[in-house]
């Protein structure tokens, strides 16, 4: 075919590379720092005036924090005259020397100090059944299953509870205190929940009008009261309605209402990522001839727990958190210690009670916080198998 002379002046004109370009690095307000920056922090209106605000309150608020909790701390002493205010020093942050001292308070209560030593071993089984079941590599998983909820209950009971048979005294749940019974009660409360409100939740969906009606009363009534009415119906009333001599101790009852408290909040949760798997799935797993049970199992039940993983950590933070209201029944957790130890004659100063509060403060944030950014990164890892 002849090209006319328009056509001819295109050609000329159209220039197509016959080499492929190298490729090119993205620009530098996009990468590094600056795109961080721009994504997370100025990226619509909305964020910039929230960032701009929140940068004016820290910067309200970092200064008298570290004047209060650095550069006018009190670091060494021996009682409350270190930390009072005198001629000399008239300006007194946190009086540390309290908290160093009272430290093991803290941590142990009044746990015997010669015994104390079973708390450590205590903290070390669990952290290990801990590790081993969030660590996803870890070797051996479904022992650490095992392990995590048959072996570290009974082991950590007979091991702060005592047991004469093999040497290790009764130690009455009146003297432990502080972090212990923190972490206690917490553990309790997030390892019985979520099975149990699994069964709640179960329960209030199935066709068996006894116990759907029992599982519906069970959530309704104790979502329907605050988590201290519950305690002290635990700890007050329960005594008057069993004999006296098969009544549970303080801390038992206790960690029975938290376990009811939790397990109702989370058959809610549970209920809610149920009723978001599509009905396709319960009718492929019964095309395939899966028993209910196997189909839960294997199907439904995964599935749930994937999409409530952020609702689920949730709960479990508010619950670590509700753990201190068990200090209104007598229950010495970490901030009743702190609040005994802020009125003993020899530490009574202005600033030994805000320097307990802060001690609680960073045990908390610690705890909650590596809650959350295991929760995240849970998330993220799952969000990446979706996209496969």
């Amino acid at each position: 075919m002849t090209m006319s002379e328009g056509d001819l002046a295109v050609a000329q004109i159209n220039f197509v590379r016959k080499t492929t370009l190298e490729p090119q690095p993205p620009p530098a307000s996009m990468t590094g720092a600056v795109g961080w920056l721009r994504e997370n922090l100025f990226s619509t209106p909305f964020n910039i005036a929230l960032t701009i605000l929140i940068a004016l309150f820290l910067a309200w608020i970092i200064p008298d924090m570290l004047r209060f909790l650095v550069f006018d701390a009190v670091w060494s002493g021996v009682d409350r005259e270190a930390c009072l205010i005198t001629a000399q020093r008239p300006v007194v942050g946190a009086c540390w020397p309290f908290a160093f001292e009272r430290l093991p308070y803290f941590i142990y209560g009044s746990y015997p100090i010669s015994e104390r030593w079973r708390v450590d071993v205590f903290f070390v089984i669990l952290a290990v059944a801990i590790v081993w079941l969030l660590w996803l590599n870890a070797p051996r998983r479904d022992l650490g299953v095992v392990y995590s909820f048959i072996v570290t209950p009974i082991a950590s009971y007979i091991l702060l509870s005592g047991w004469p048979l093999i040497g290790l005294p009764k130690i009455d749940t009146v003297l432990w205190g502080g972090v212990l019974v923190t972490i206690v009660v917490s553990a309790v409360g997030i390892v019985f929940s979520l099975p149990i409100g699994i069964l709640l939740a179960l329960g209030r969906q199935s066709k068996m009008p006894a116990i759907k009606l029992f599982s519906v009363m069970f959530i309704e009534f104790v979502r329907g009261v605050p988590l201290v009415t519950v305690l002290f119906m635990a700890s007050v009333m329960l005594p008057l309605f069993v004999p006296e001599n098969i009544s549970p101790d303080k801390l038992l009852r206790a960690l029975i209402g938290i376990a009811m408290f939790a397990s109702a909040y989370m058959a809610e949760v549970v209920r809610a990522g149920l009723a978001a798997i599509p009905k396709g799935q319960y009718e492929g797993a019964q095309a395939v001839g899966l028993g209910y049970w196997q189909m839960m199992r294997l199907i439904v039940l995964p599935q749930a727990l994937k999409i409530t993983i952020p609702n689920i950590v949730n709960t479990y933070i508010g619950l670590f958190k509700d753990t201190t209201l068990v200090f209104i029944v007598g229950i010495f957790d970490l901030l009743r210690t702190i609040e005994v130890s802020r009125i003993d004659p020899k530490w009574a100063a202005p600033s030994t009670s805000p320097t307990g509060y802060v001690v609680a403060a960073i045990f908390y944030l610690i705890c909650c916080y590596g809650m959350s950014r295991y929760a995240q990164a849970t998330e993220k890892r799952l969000r990446k198998a979706d996209r496969r």
